[in-house]
């Protein structure tokens, strides 16, 4: 299963360690999916698990997120996008991750935005709640 996470999603696993958004990154972990990304997207991740505005939030200490980036860099599938998108979401971020699926032909983008949310299916990717998606991975991975 193909699958691009929204930053928000990683993001709010290291907040609180137990939600949905949690167990979408430990089935990651455990490899139940692949998870493709841009080198936008990447960046974007890394900025944001650094950003003094979240730290301050997060459940993670500074270790743990310096091992997880490291190991994300290194695990996840890199896509490059060709086609931009600038009319689906009034927020430019929302587009770079339609951008992502798009060029990564995944089966899921999981986001908690609600923007995103809204479009609900976008060039034959279905996107997610973090919540569904793990829904789909029980059903697919009993």
């Amino acid at each position: 299963m193909r699958v691009v996470l929204d930053t928000n999603v990683v993001v709010s696993a290291a907040v609180n360690p137990k939600g949905p958004p949690a167990q979408v990154i430990r089935a990651w972990r455990n490899r139940s999916f692949e998870w493709l990304t841009s080198p936008a997207l990447l960046d974007e991740l890394a900025r944001t698990l650094h950003s003094p505005r979240v730290r301050c939030y997060m459940a993670w200490g500074e270790d743990e997120v310096a091992q997880f980036v490291s190991v994300v860099q290194q695990r996840v599938e890199l896509v490059s996008p060709t086609n931009l998108i600038d009319a689906i979401s009034a927020d430019p971020s929302d587009n770079r991750v339609l951008e992502a699926a798009v060029a990564a032909q995944a089966d899921y983008v999981v986001s908690g935005d609600h923007h995103l949310l809204e479009v609900k299916t976008y060039e034959g990717v279905q996107i997610v709640t973090p919540a569904r998606f793990v829904a789909i991975l029980a059903t697919t991975f009993p």
